[in-house]
């Protein structure tokens, strides 16, 4: 029977690891490192950033027209327009 002592496998954190397991460990975190740093240059990585840069929520403002609507004082369809109307503005000039 073959001698399966610590020249084959190593315990660590509680548990029996083998090394090449362990070596095949560094080498994805190796890859993980890579694309992370290289994220940026990636069509994933610029909509990440845009999403990043968007302003946050003004949890108030939300609230008060929510509430405006409800109360019927919020004129939607008006509203709409102008924002549809910016949104399809930007989607043309940022080729």
């Amino acid at each position: 029977m073959p001698d399966l002592g610590s020249s084959m496998f190593s315990r660590g954190d509680d548990r029996w690891t083998d090394p090449f397991e362990a070596d095949l460990a560094q080498d994805q975190d190796f890859v993980m490192e890579e694309i992370l740093e290289n994220i940026e240059n990636t069509p994933l990585g610029r909509v990440l950033q845009r999403i990043a840069s968007l302003p946050g929520i003004r949890q108030e403002k939300v609230l008060r027209v929510r509430r405006e609507i409800t109360e019927g004082r919020y004129d939607l369809t008006e509203r709409l327009d102008v924002a549809l109307d910016k949104v399809l503005e930007r989607l043309t000039t940022q080729g």
